[in-house]
């Protein structure tokens, strides 16, 4: 029977990356094998919430799958994750040293200090805010240190002991048969001590999930693409670990009519034949305000009038780019006898050879004639 991801982490199919990264987490809490042994139950979906999170939180699995399933997936070779990719995952997820490490030959203690987890955020700012560099407000979701227990996980007036099954270590080693394999401690579930009280806030995790406010600054210049690091404004670190980083990428919205390459700008536009011929003024509105550029007679198509300075801003530097207008001419598609007279006047001028316009007795004579 094939699997149903979306129904196996709880969430949407709208469901966005940070939405998907938090059921996963409550999930692999839930039903880590180091909290639930023995039990093959717990094994299996902590297994299915972590192959799940592999498919979704990966694009192009996940548009494979939202398109053709399970099946799918399996004809572009895919056979679920293995032990390795479930310890990488469950890694990204909680910063590391967890059962899997054990296994797979991690040292020293599980649960000492780990510095928390990096937080991405998508925002999209307009084209003007790209290029002058603004500032913006963005609610975020993180892990924060317990305010009630300072960050310990233990209730007020509680004392942290030495773990007696691991003495401190945070893991026990268990034999099977002729290995000897490291795994979390049962007891204190690799913290290294025992908690006489742990935390009613918190429940002794030392951090709680809050909904904050983070100011993002902006600067001049940025473009598609470009990513902002804010140090310190991920999630808490445990045990006084330093907090993680929090990476924002930004997503700029095309102008109606102005193009940006580097640091200039380009814009089209359209002046009348006779305007390109003798010359003329134009004023062009620019991201600045509106600029009044001289057109030289004799302009021809395509033809860039440059505005110096009037560009974008170049990271880091006080050096601006330009704001280039490309000339169009516009050539009217109909003239009145009045003025075909001026323009044919002005062709033999120039000495130009044009077709001569037929009066309307010529144009039957000759109809009749075919």
């Amino acid at each position: 029977m094939s699997k149903n991801y979306y129904e196996i982490l709880g969430v949407g199919k709208d469901a966005d990356e940070r939405e998907i990264k938090k059921a996963y987490r409550k999930l692999a809490m839930k039903y880590h094998p180091d909290h639930n042994q023995g039990d093959p139950d717990a094994e299996a979906k902590f297994k299915d919430c972590s192959e799940a999170y592999e498919v979704l939180s990966d694009p192009e699995k996940r548009q494979i799958y939202d398109q053709y399933g399970e099946e799918g997936l399996k004809g572009q070779g895919y056979a679920g994750p293995n032990m390795n990719d479930i310890f990488s995952h469950f890694g990204d997820i909680f910063g590391g040293g967890d059962f899997f490490s054990s296994l797979f030959g991690g040292g020293g203690r599980s649960g000492g200090p780990m510095q928390g987890d990096h937080l991405r955020y998508d925002l999209e700012i307009t084209f003007e805010e790209a290029v002058k560099g603004t500032q913006k407000d963005i609610s975020i979701e993180r892990l924060e240190e317990c305010d009630a227990c300072k960050g310990t996980g233990a209730a007020p007036g509680s004392q942290k002991t030495t773990c007696p099954t691991c003495r401190g270590q945070g893991r026990v080693q268990m034999r099977q048969g002729m290995f000897a394999i490291q795994t979390t401690c049962p007891q204190c579930h690799g913290e290294g001590v025992k908690i006489d009280k742990p935390c009613e806030t918190c429940h002794g995790q030392g951090r709680i999930e809050k909904k904050r406010t983070v100011a993002v600054k902006i600067p001049a210049g940025v473009d598609n693409g470009a990513r902002l690091r804010l140090r310190g404004e991920g999630e808490a670190g445990t045990q006084g670990a330093p907090a993680g980083d929090l990476y924002v990428y930004l997503s700029v919205k095309p102008h109606k009519k102005i193009q940006r390459e580097g640091i200039d700008l380009y814009i089209e536009e359209h002046i009348h034949v006779a305007q390109a011929i003798l010359g003329c003024e134009l004023e062009i509105e620019t991201l600045d305000g509106p600029k009044t550029v001289d057109i030289p007679a004799g302009t021809q198509p395509g033809d860039q009038v440059r505005i110096k300075g009037a560009g974008v801003p170049r990271l880091g530097s006080d050096q601006k780019g330009d704001f280039i207008v490309i000339v169009q001419i516009d050539i009217p598609k109909r003239l009145s006898s009045s003025e075909r007279e001026h323009i044919e006047a002005f062709a033999k001028s120039q000495g130009v050879e044009f077709v001569p316009e037929k009066g309307i007795f010529q144009k039957l004579k000759e109809k009749f004639s075919d």
